[in-house]
């Protein structure tokens, strides 16, 4: 063997090593499916419902979660199965991502289970919804259906201006976590026993309303330009609500311990996604997107400090 390339062995070996230790991070199996095949959002909601009902030291019945991921995992199937169907028609396949392509292939399977999801939902309404939570929820779930209904309309982009309609994209990333935040706290809320546990639970609440829309912003980021590492804007943004996260919940403490840890929970989420933004060179599209939703799950947390918080 050459000298020279005898030299040069141990150097490319090198190198073959370093461009490994830089390939990104793909979930595993299991992640990827959970996020494919839209489970990650009724799983949120349920954890977020449960935490909510955690931090008021209410009781949930067990048709409640059941009732959240039921009508989360229909929705979602519907959204990403309607924006693949409009996207192909009007020719433009790469607007599309994964979960979309996954959802097209599998419509035949997911469609009967969206409608066999949804047809529960609504027997569990009707069969075990007392009255006054259906007349209350009615108005969530109409809000719900006239943005699903304007988000997926044929003409809305011509209704508005190009600029317009730039603008209107933090208002509907809000208008997410404003509409999925409170499915998840009217359980508790309508629970709750003091008058002081439902403003504490509005205050909560009202952060991981700000914690949702920072979750949707950072992907519609992420999706958009995914090759600006690092993106200030959204890294800022995590930080500052993980900074107001953990000043609310200090604020709380002395008042009531639950709310402020569920609180500081949602704070370690709006940190996690932050360090997402600044470190997204590292995962693959797939896993980052999925890493999104996973870092949401921190209330899960809480429940060994149930001793420590009565």
């Amino acid at each position: 063997m050459p000298q020279s390339l005898a030299n040069s062995l141990p150097r490319e070996r090198a190198a073959i090593r370093k461009d490994a230790g830089k390939r990104p991070w793909d979930a595993p199996a299991p992640l990827r499916l959970w996020h494919l095949a839209s489970l990650d959002a009724p799983t949120v909601a349920v954890v977020w419902a449960l935490g909510f009902a955690w931090a008021a030291e209410v009781r949930l019945p067990v048709w409640i979660p059941v009732l959240l991921a039921l009508a989360a995992w229909a929705a979602y199937i519907a959204d990403r199965l309607l924006d693949a169907h409009f996207s192909l028609r009007a020719d433009e396949a790469h607007r599309l991502r994964l979960r979309h392509h996954f959802h097209w292939r599998h419509r035949r399977i997911l469609i009967p289970l969206a409608v066999a999801a949804t047809i529960a939902a609504a027997w569990i309404v009707l069969t075990l919804m007392p009255a006054a939570a259906r007349e209350r929820n009615s108005v969530l779930a109409a809000a719900a259906l006239a943005y699903f209904t304007r988000v997926h309309s044929r003409s809305r982009l011509a209704l508005l201006p190009s600029a317009l309609s730039s603008l209107a994209f933090p208002l509907k990333e809000l208008l997410v976590g404003l509409l999925f935040t409170t499915a998840c706290v009217l359980p508790a809320w309508s629970r709750s026993h003091t008058d002081l546990v439902p403003w504490l639970l509005f205050a909560t609440g009202a952060f991981f309303v700000l914690l949702a829309w920072l979750n949707c912003h950072a992907i519609e980021q992420w999706e958009s330009a995914p090759t600006s590492a690092g993106r200030p804007q959204v890294f800022l943004l995590g930080m500052l609500l993980a900074l107001s996260g953990f000043l609310l919940a200090a604020i709380l403490l002395p008042i009531q311990p639950r709310p402020a840890a569920l609180t500081a929970a949602g704070a370690a989420s709006a940190l996690l996604l932050a360090l997402l933004d600044r470190n997204l060179n590292r995962f693959t599209p797939l896993a980052l997107r999925a890493a999104a939703d996973l870092v949401l799950l921190t209330p899960v947390l809480l429940v060994p400090l149930t001793p420590l918080l009565r």
